[in-house]
């Protein structure tokens, strides 16, 4: 079995270079000689992965470093291979990248946009990364894909959700597997219908960013058309813990459905308190009243316990699929760790087979060739069905999942049920959408 060749007192003296904001010396000129920004000349190259260790995604986190550490160890020929088996492309072999054996560094974005721009310009700067991955907060991928952009590297985003970030806030070097807030609401809507009708009274609470503005914007457009009515909308704190001061007015409010476009520990809080309150038991308008989750993770329903019970959301991926694929990956993630492996921890992994084939195919590090790779890039047996890289605004197209929490759960994993596949089409948009609009992709940048 490989293994990363920094140990791990190493990776914890990176993440503490970086969270110091050390002064380190900059590349972001053109004086470098490279044809490209950290263009690898050994026999290695070497990969950043910043990922929320602290602060309230941290969950989603842990699991992306297992990820990524199980793609480095697939792509230097250990293990199982996982889902380069049922990759529909062939390129990987098993002998690294290029030929290079695979290397990695990993900082910590503390779900702080500052964090993470400092921890990823010290993997740039200092590792010598040519490509960074992860995160688990929108403001966060926003912050680093620009940074990426202007450093000349490829960003290949984690778990980012918000529409911004293929939308005004996209870039040519940054590119997207991780479905968005629009996917959700096209998902989620029709099954909502069904479920609980059109006549409702929705009041949100939103976290006050990024990807809980988008969130917001594109469920309430989305239950809308269906005929609710939206009451109120309330922002949140990110950094909030205690939501029981924003849970009393909804019982006041007249609303009949409370949506939480919270994720990670802000959700499992925001749940807990909302059941605390006993919205779950009330009758409002001779309605049961009822509770959404707009972006739902296993990780989220482990820490909210029996409250996520017939709570209705939508989520990228999960472990139960049956498709080859997620066969593979489930197999391998288990095999290593235990226990099955989260939506994070897919789009990473995956982000990083995609990323690797594209440099591949490419037959060259230069980010620009890899752009080009992977812009109009059709791909198969990653999970998802098929799927398309859009080359407009570099956001894949896949299925989206809608589940609910599971009323009988057999172990502490099985937490959520898959209750429909929405098929691709269905989730389909112009890339001038105008929950879309503004921004520019530009050109790509190859940084030296």
């Amino acid at each position: 079995m490989s293994k990363s060749t920094l140990t791990r007192r190493g990776v914890l003296r990176t993440g503490a270079v970086a969270g110091a904001g050390v002064a380190l010396p900059t590349i972001f000129t053109s004086s470098s000689a490279s044809a490209f920004t950290n263009e690898p000349t050994g026999g290695s190259v070497t990969l950043g992965f910043n990922v929320p260790q602290t602060g309230p995604y941290a969950d989603e986190g842990a699991d992306e470093l297992r990820a990524f550490e199980l793609a480095v160890e697939h792509l230097n020929g250990g293990g199982d291979g996982g889902m380069l088996n049922t990759f529909s492309s062939k390129t990987l072999d098993g002998t690294g990248i290029l030929g290079k054996k695979v290397e990695f560094v990993t900082g910590d974005t503390q779900t702080k946009s500052d964090a993470a721009r400092a921890s990823a310009k010290s993997m740039i700067e200092k590792d010598g990364a040519v490509m960074i991955s992860g995160g688990s907060s929108s403001g966060v991928a926003v912050a680093v894909q620009g940074l990426c952009q202007e450093a000349g590297v490829i960003f290949m985003a984690g778990l980012t959700h918000s529409n911004d970030t293929t939308g005004k806030d996209k870039k040519a070097n940054g590119f997207r597997h991780f479905f968005n807030a629009y996917m959700s609401g096209a998902a989620l809507a029709p099954v909502l219908a069904k479920q609980y009708g059109t006549d409702r009274k929705a009041y949100h609470l939103t976290a006050d960013y990024t990807w809980g503005w988008t969130q917001e914007e594109s469920i309430k457009a989305a239950t809308e058309a269906l005929g609710w009515e939206t009451v109120n909308t309330v922002k949140t704190p990110l950094a909030q813990t205690d939501f029981s001061s924003y849970i009393a007015p909804v019982l006041n409010s007249g609303a009949d459905v409370l949506i939480l476009n919270h994720y990670g520990g802000n959700m499992v809080n925001s749940l807990t308190n909302a059941v605390q309150f006993g919205l779950r038991d009330k009758l409002v308008n001779d309605k049961n009243f009822e509770i959404v989750v707009p972006l739902y993770s296993r990780l989220m329903a482990r820490g909210a316990g029996e409250n996520v019970k017939g709570i209705f959301g939508s989520t990228n991926w999960h472990w139960s699929l049956q498709d080859e694929g997620s066969k593979a990956f489930v197999q391998s993630f288990g095999t290593k760790y235990g226990f099955p492996p989260s939506q994070a921890a897919h789009t990473c992994y995956v982000q990083t087979l995609l990323y690797a084939d594209a440099v591949q195919r490419a037959g060259s590090f230069n980010p620009c060739e890899v752009a080009a790779a992977l812009e109009g890039f059709e791909f198969d047996g990653l999970g998802n069905g098929p799927t398309l890289y859009r080359a407009d605004d570099h956001q894949c197209f896949k299925d989206v999942l809608v589940v609910r929490g599971k009323e009988n759960p057999e172990s502490e994993f099985d937490l959520l049920e898959v209750v429909e596949v929405t098929p691709r089409a269905q989730v389909e948009y112009a890339p001038d959408h105008p929950m879309f609009a503004g921004g520019s992709l530009g050109s790509c940048n190859p940084g030296a």
